[in-house]
Formats: C-alpha cells, sequence, structure tokens
C-alpha cells in the first residue's frame, strides 16, 4: 500500500505540472532546437552563398516552428533541401496541427475518467439489483460514451481538414505555375523547384507563418493576380476563419452521414468536448462577421491612402484591387506581401500594428450574460484561481511588450543614434508586434537612409531585424515564443486596477 500511495501522490504531482502551456513550451523549443541542429547540418544552396551563423540559424527555425517569418537571412541562401526542412518546421508549428497533437491526450484522459465512472456506476447497480434485471441503462453513462466517440470523430475530421487543403492547395498552385510563363519563369531565374515552392507555399500559407522560398516574398507576384487568389482562402481557411469552417464541414458531413457523434459536436460547447477551437454557432457566426469587417476596413483605408502611391506602381487597377485584397487578409497573422512596408504610410503602418496585434479570434460579441459564447474559456477559470499568486504576477499582453521595446531599444540604442531613418521607434514597435502576433511583418532595412553612408552596406531582403545585434535578436526569439504561447495568459494582468 505504501509503495501504491507513493506511485499515486507522484501521478498527482505530473499531472499538476503538466499542463498544456507547459507541454507546449516543451514542443516548441524541442522543434525549434532539432530543427536549427538539421538546418545547420545542411549545406546552403551553393558555395558563393554565404553560410549564416549559428544564431542567425536558429533565429529562422524558431521563427518557422513558431509561424512567425521574422528573418534574418534571405530565403534564397537555403538550399532545396533546407526549405523541406523550414517546410516541415511550419507544418509542426502550425495551430492547426498543434490542436491535433492534443486531442489524443485529452481522449486518453478522457477514456479513464469514463472507465471510473463506469466501475462506480457498476458498484452503484449491484446495489440496486432489480434496475439490472430491468435493463434501465444510466443515461450519464450513454452521454459520456457519446461524448467520448464526438471526440475520435472530431479528429477524424480535423485531420481530413488538414490534409484536403495541403493537398488541394499544393495541386492548384503548382498548376498556376505550370500553365502561366511570367509566373514560371521566376521560379526558374532563382533555381526554385515547382514542386518545392508550391508545397512550401501552401504550408507557409495555411499554418499564417508567411514565408516564402524568394528573397522578395510575394512581391515578384504581385502582377500574378490569380496566384494571389489561390492563396487568400488559405490564409483564413488555417486561422482567423478555420472555427467557422469548422463548424461547417462538421454539419455538412453531419447531414450526409447522420451521425450522432457529429450532431452532438455541434450541440456542445468547445470546453466539454476539449477542444477551444470549435466555437459555439453564434461565437463562430459573429466571428466571420468580425473577420471580414477588419477585412474591408483596411482594404478601404490601403486604396485610398496607397492607390497612386509607389507601393502599388506598375500595377493596372485589376491588379492593384487584388493586391490591397491580399495585403489586408495577410496583416492580421499570415504576414505574405506584395508591397515594400517601408513605402507604405504611416497610417496603415500604424492600422497593421492594430491588426497585429489582436488574437486570431477576435470577436464582436454584443450579447450580454452569456458566457458559454463570450467566453468560452470560462469553466477554466475555477481551475487557475488556484493559481492566485501566480495570477497576480502576471503582467498583460501590452505590459509585456513595452518591457521588449524598451529592451530592444537599449541593446540598439547606439544605432538609433547613428542610422535614426533605418533604427526607428516605429520600425522596431512593427518587428515587435509582428514577431508578437507571429505575423511576419517588416519595413526592412535601407542604405539609402543611412545618414553616414557606409561603403560595405549592402541592401538585403532579409528583415529588419536582421541589422540587429545579438543581443536584440535573442530578445526577439523570446518575443516569438511568447507570442505563439500567448493564449495561455489572456487573462494576465486583472491584479492591477486602473483606477
Amino acid at each position: 500500500m505504501s509503495k501504491f500511495s507513493c506511485f499515486r501522490k507522484i501521478l498527482q504531482y505530473l499531472c499538476i505540472f503538466v499542463n498544456p502551456f507547459r507541454i507546449q513550451t516543451c514542443y516548441f523549443i524541442c522543434v525549434s532546437a532539432l530543427g536549427f541542429l538539421v538546418l545547420k547540418a545542411l549545406k546552403p544552396r551553393s558555395t558563393e552563398s554565404f553560410r549564416p551563423n549559428d544564431l542567425d540559424m536558429f533565429f529562422m527555425s524558431v521563427s518557422a516552428s513558431t509561424v512567425s517569418s521574422m528573418s534574418t537571412v534571405e530565403m534564397e541562401v537555403f538550399s532545396n533541401t533546407q526549405l523541406i526542412v523550414l517546410t516541415i518546421l511550419m507544418g509542426l508549428g502550425g495551430e492547426v496541427f498543434v490542436s491535433m497533437l492534443g486531442l489524443p491526450w485529452f481522449y486518453s484522459n478522457f477514456k479513464k475518467q469514463e472507465t471510473q465512472k463506469k466501475s462506480d456506476s457498476v458498484g452503484t447497480h449491484h446495489q440496486s439489483s432489480f434496475k439490472i434485471e430491468l435493463g434501465l441503462v444510466d443515461d450519464t453513462l450513454v452521454s459520456e460514451d457519446l461524448r467520448y466517440s464526438s471526440i475520435r470523430y472530431l479528429g477524424c475530421v480535423v485531420w481530413a481538414y488538414f490534409l484536403v487543403i495541403h493537398i488541394v492547395g499544393s495541386v492548384l498552385i503548382s498548376m498556376y505555375l505550370s500553365y502561366v510563363p511570367s509566373a514560371r519563369n521566376v521560379l526558374e531565374n532563382k533555381g526554385l523547384h515547382i514542386v518545392t515552392f508550391s508545397v512550401f507555399t501552401t504550408v507557409s500559407t495555411f499554418t499564417n507563418c508567411g514565408f516564402i522560398p524568394t528573397n522578395e516574398n510575394m512581391v515578384v507576384f504581385s502582377k500574378h493576380s490569380g496566384l494571389l487568389l489561390l492563396l487568400i482562402p488559405q490564409v483564413l481557411l488555417g486561422n482567423t476563419l478555420y472555427p467557422p469552417c469548422l463548424r461547417f464541414l462538421i454539419w455538412v458531413l453531419g447531414r450526409f452521414t447522420n451521425r450522432v457523434e457529429l450532431n452532438y459536436l455541434l450541440m456542445m460547447n468547445s470546453n466539454d468536448i476539449g477542444y477551444n477551437h470549435l466555437l459555439p454557432f453564434m461565437h463562430s457566426c459573429l466571428l466571420v462577421v468580425t473577420v471580414f469587417g477588419f477585412i474591408v476596413v483596411q482594404f478601404i483605408l490601403f486604396c485610398c491612402m496607397e492607390w497612386n502611391s509607389e507601393a502599388l506602381m506598375g500595377l493596372n487597377s485589376y491588379q492593384k484591387l487584388v493586391a490591397a485584397l491580399f495585403q489586408s487578409v495577410n496583416s492580421r497573422h499570415t504576414g505574405e506581401s506584395v508591397v515594400d512596408l517601408s513605402v507604405i504610410s504611416p497610417a496603415i503602418l500604424v492600422l497593421y500594428v492594430v491588426m497585429m496585434y489582436l488574437p486570431p479570434y477576435t470577436t464582436f460579441l454584443p450579447i450580454k450574460n452569456d458566457e458559454q459564447i463570450s467566453n468560452p474559456r470560462s469553466c477554466e477559470k475555477g481551475k487557475k484561481r488556484k493559481e492566485g499568486l501566480v495570477e497576480n504576477l502576471l503582467f498583460s499582453q501590452l505590459s509585456y511588450l513595452a518591457i521588449f521595446i524598451i529592451l530592444i531599444c537599449i541593446t540598439e540604442r547606439k544605432k538609433l543614434r547613428e542610422d535614426p531613418l533605418n533604427f526607428t521607434v516605429l520600425n522596431i514597435v512593427i518587428e515587435v508586434i509582428s514577431a508578437y502576433g507571429n505575423v511576419g511583418f517588416t519595413t526592412g532595412y535601407s542604405c539609402r537612409r543611412q545618414l553616414k553612408p557606409d561603403g560595405y552596406c549592402k541592401d538585403t531582403w532579409y528583415g529588419f531585424s536582421g541589422r540587429w545585434t545579438n543581443q536584440g535578436k535573442l530578445i526577439l526569439i523570446l518575443v516569438m515564443f511568447f507570442g505563439r504561447l500567448k493564449k495561455f495568459n489572456m487573462e494576465g494582468g486583472k491584479a492591477w486596477k486602473l483606477v
């Protein structure tokens, strides 16, 4: 009994210590570290390309695994094999894939709870033998069995959703590149394979990472409106509109198959299933309205401010409209860009900062006294109250971002004085918020803006953070990890009362 009691206490301790936050933190750190080792072991594209240092290579690995697409190395430096590794890292770090990894864990835990409930119920039935003789079935056990099987069906639906979008997306992009000579010539001139580009771009777009194998990102394809229109649905399906699309898919499958489990998924709350992406019907509808509302506002403002600007120079009216739509859709979390952000007006940049800061499922909810809709995680609050001391020590998201920005301004203070046109506070804010939102937007760096021209300066296509000191890059790595795990600190800062 003593050994059993000791083992039981160890299990209880592990259950308390091991929570989703710690699991995902270890997961992203391990994936990033493994990706760094593999990328470092592989050679760049050619002997003429320089070999990035270890910190830059680790930075790129973290950026891919956290789907941030912040870059300190030009993408065309990577060989075809390294691009495949980055594709795998992006796939492993995508929100849909990570959410699928949590389903088996919840499934196994629920199975243990169900077994325990059944054993307790059997004992109860033994005490009341006449119920057994009548063949009465406990309604609670039936409900638990249904819930148990529904989780299995949910896992199958999510996997199918994940695979179909990647397969269809890759095929469509490959077909477009094959049938449009001008787009295919871009890849041939850069030495990129169509299949690698198609799969890489599909994974990057669906996971909302934003990496593109070309140095210029999507700027080089700004006139290929067909390709941009193929990518826009993938951006939405992989992030902001994932819950509504998942719910719609379950509804369609339920209508055709008449499976009780699928109907059960539609009726239950996300907390009852253990999958926070399965939002209630009303929440999903309002999320759709909010997402498209943000896109329309950005689209209109972008067209008004940038229609005749340098950013859209050389495009006809149709191409400008598609480019503006593509840019507006990508500002939330993907970060793929068809324009040079350094020439965008400050008003648009500030709007992008706000959009990048907002979590993916930000929703306008004009409904009161409905916790199931306005806060699907309300059931977890009781558990969090046990860690009152930890909660009180947590800051809000804005507080942490302000701290990160201050620290980077300290590490880059020398460049802020010597190169004030490139190293502006606004550019640093954009870089930090972009890393926090796992977006990847960057204003870049221009040698032409140097007050003291450096003869050795060379314009490159990697992000603005590529010109930072090593200390600044390390801080931005922390920001990317913090941004990828920000959903676990959305309730931070409650102890601070602004009166």
